[in-house]
């Protein structure tokens, strides 16, 4: 039977018990108190390429740990150690108890809380977002995080433009010429952001001719990584400023990724980083064209916005600028974004089947309705 609002419960966790074994944890949870919203897990986005180096073993934080006073990793000290209880930053869950004003039972709201069956959270710390009539429930696993690490990439190409002057988002990518390098989650986003800003040429870049096409489905121009750097070369000159592309939003972990998209700038020009390079950047050049061109490397992620304009924005409004872009282009997204909508009580064997068979695939969604 289910779950009274009131009730004790039994919550199931998607975890890794030891390298390669994907495993349901559990632990019971009370009620809500004070100010506490309950949720129901509805729908759950695998994050691909952070989650599974937690099956590999290969995350540094199975190795090392966050210092935050310092910023540094601290080799030796692992943060994390198996069996990871909890993963996972890509929610939507039904509100069935509220204490908090603001959120009523019934509602659908976007958050994170992990690969969990449910979850209690508190307004005042957690990022909550109720999503709008009209849109697929769905699409809420991209609106706190996701979507906001796509739109903050966009936001450091608008400083780099405008400093603390950004008009609204995108205005550094309107009328100019933008290459998107890598065709995942995280790029198509970043290519579908700068659509909305008006960009000239938006050039979507991977070495997967599975995920050129699906690209080409979603209205953009798509094309491997050498082709790329030449057609940026070719077809998008200034009189005073070089050939080449105004920006590059890399979000390939691959140092040979980056040497190309450094490669394909116009002089002076910026690569928007939002890729993790977890293995190193050892072959990363920055001696031939980062030098005589006069290159920038913008790292952008999530928790850091451009520091000129941390005071007007924040992840809530990425996570507001997200849902504006699901209505103009949920349709969109949701037929050629999502690949897989998996059970939830499948996860574990899907998992699994990621690691040993490699399939093409895009987004994954565990769905718990």
């Amino acid at each position: 039977m289910p779950t009274l609002p009131h009730e004790h419960r039994h919550i199931r966790s998607l975890g890794v018990e030891r390298p390669n074994e994907p495993y349901f944890f559990g632990y019971d949870e009370g009620p809500a108190g004070d100010g506490q919203v309950r949720l129901d897990l509805m729908f759950t986005g695998l994050s691909a390429g952070t989650e599974l180096t937690f099956m590999k073993g290969t995350n540094p934080y199975l190795h090392s740990r966050w210092d935050d006073w310092q910023g540094v990793f601290v080799p030796g000290e692992p943060s994390a150690r198996f069996p990871v209880n909890f993963m996972g930053y890509m929610e939507v869950g039904r509100v069935i108890d509220s204490r908090a004003h603001g959120f009523a039972r019934g509602d659908v709201v976007a958050t994170t809380f992990g690969h969990k069956t449910g979850h209690t959270a508190d307004p005042a710390r957690d990022l909550l977002l109720t999503m709008p009539e009209g849109i697929d429930p769905m699409l809420g696993i991209f609106v706190a995080q996701m979507g906001p690490i796509a739109a903050n990439g966009i936001l450091h190409a608008d400083a780099e433009q405008f400093g603390a002057a950004v008009p609204y988002l995108g205005a550094g990518v309107e009328g100019r010429p933008v290459l998107v390098w890598g065709g995942g989650t995280v790029g198509l986003f970043c290519a579908l952001f700068a659509r909305q800003g008006g960009a000239s040429d938006i050039v979507v870049v991977d070495p997967s001719p599975w995920r050129q096409d699906l690209a080409r489905r979603m209205g953009f121009d798509a094309m491997g990584e050498d082709e790329a750097w030449r057609h940026a070369k070719s077809r998008w000159h200034h009189k005073v400023g070089g050939r080449g592309a105004d920006v590059v939003f890399q979000t390939r972990a691959r140092s040979e990724s980056l040497n190309l998209a450094l490669r394909a700038l116009r002089p002076q020009g910026t690569v928007i980083d939002l890729a993790f390079y977890q293995g190193g950047l050892d072959c990363t050049r920055l001696g031939e064209e980062f030098h005589h061109n006069g290159l920038a490397i913008r790292c952008a992620q999530i928790n850091r916005m451009p520091r000129q304009l941390a005071h007007a924005w924040d992840q809530r409004r990425l996570a507001q600028e997200t849902l504006h872009l699901l209505a103009d282009e949920g349709e969109l997204i949701r037929e050629h974004m999502i690949t897989h909508v998996v059970p939830y009580d499948d996860a574990p064997g899907f998992l699994r089947h990621l690691l040993t068979d490699r399939p093409e695939f895009l987004q994954i969604v565990f769905a718990h309705e």
